[in-house]
């Protein structure tokens, strides 16, 4: 309880660094009203927008409204309109009422669709691209870690371990690029994959979704990349020194195959610095998806914050970089556990 108390004043205290920072970074911006308005918008109309979006008031006001807003207790004026949008227990004090609510991450100004269920939409897939890069990268990461292990100093392990570093070495932008151009492109009439894609489509008609697995592929390789070469030299490495050990030679010495020794005996044994590694990697990729969502045009979080971007549209930019900052929290916080949970020698101070 106590470790778990720690954390979330760390989390606490890192987004509110983050509110601070987004909020000075966006005075570098193009303004909102330019954006959802043309050089022939009046002056009073343009006036109007500020006013509703709330971009008249000083930077700290505005800052603190958004702090208001985020937190789960939360007071506003009686006769404010922002208590349409909220949801939850409300007690009334005089001019103000108190309120006990979720986080409220605004409403798109560019949609005008509410932000927290726009991310969530967004957020499915991106997990789902994220799910299925870890899942190449260990797949084909692991057996092929534990195989330039059993043939150390050998050819095969060289030419494992060459590959690997030329993986960790390929930015996943990099790679996406290639992927999308090489397999989407040049090799298309044997690959079939398409450049870009999401999950699903809309059909013609414009009535139903159609899944469309084959729009995974690309970016999920172009995603899994650096993850899979680090697997694999971290099992090779970690399964060099289990082999070496005294309790594999035993097993050898009564009768065991190689693979049998080095499957039952050495792999379990090195797993704790892989599953470390798979949360840390798990992480990143949420976080490496944004570009790679970009240039294969997936539907995720990547997409939507670089096109918020490129619109101003501030409460979306804001809401997805919160929602990132607490996904990796609650990742790493997981990965802590699951370390402890499978070595007991293990525990948090």
């Amino acid at each position: 309880m106590k470790a778990l108390l720690k954390k979330s004043g760390f989390l606490l205290s890192v987004l509110l660094g983050l509110v601070l920072f987004i909020f000075v970074l966006f005075q570098a911006l193009p303004n909102a009203e330019e954006m959802l308005t043309t050089q022939r918008t009046d002056a009073k109309t343009k006036q109007a927008i500020v006013a509703e979006l709330g971009l008249d008031k000083p930077l700290h006001t505005q800052a603190l409204y958004y702090l208001n807003d985020l937190s789960p207790i939360a007071c506003y004026d009686t006769s404010s309109a922002k208590r349409v949008h909220l949801t939850g227990l409300s007690i009334a004090t005089g001019p103000v009422e108190w309120w006990l609510k979720l986080p409220y991450l605004r409403t798109s100004f560019q949609s005008k669709q509410p932000v927290g269920a726009m991310l969530f939409q967004a957020f499915v897939g991106t997990m789902i691209l994220a799910l299925a890069a870890m899942l190449i990268a260990l797949a084909i990461g692991v057996p092929l870690g534990v195989l330039a292990a059993m043939q150390q100093g050998k050819w095969l392990d060289h030419g494992i371990v060459g590959l690997s570093a030329v993986g960790i070495s390929m930015p996943s932008f990099f790679s996406a690029m290639l992927f999308s151009w090489l397999f989407g492109f040049v090799w298309h009439e044997y690959t079939h994959l398409p450049m870009t894609g999401s999950l699903w489509e809309i059909d013609e008609l414009g009535e139903n979704r159609l899944w469309m697995w084959s729009n995974m592929v690309l970016p999920a390789l172009a995603l899994g990349i650096r993850p899979l070469a680090v697997f694999i030299q971290l099992t090779r490495n970690t399964m060099v020194e289990m082999l070496a050990q005294d309790f594999v030679r035993t097993a050898k010495a009564k009768g065991l195959s190689q693979w049998q020794a080095t499957i039952k005996h050495a792999l379990p044994n090195a797993l704790n610095p892989l599953i470390t590694s798979v949360g840390g990697w798990f992480s990143s990729l949420l976080a490496g998806s944004f570009f790679t969502e970009y240039i294969f045009q997936w539907r995720g979080l990547g997409k939507v914050t670089i096109e918020a971007l490129q619109q101003s549209d501030f409460p979306v930019v804001m809401g997805a970089v919160l929602f990132t900052a607490c996904v990796f929290f609650i990742l790493h916080t997981i990965t802590e556990w699951l370390y402890v949970w499978i070595d007991p020698r293990v525990r948090y101070e």
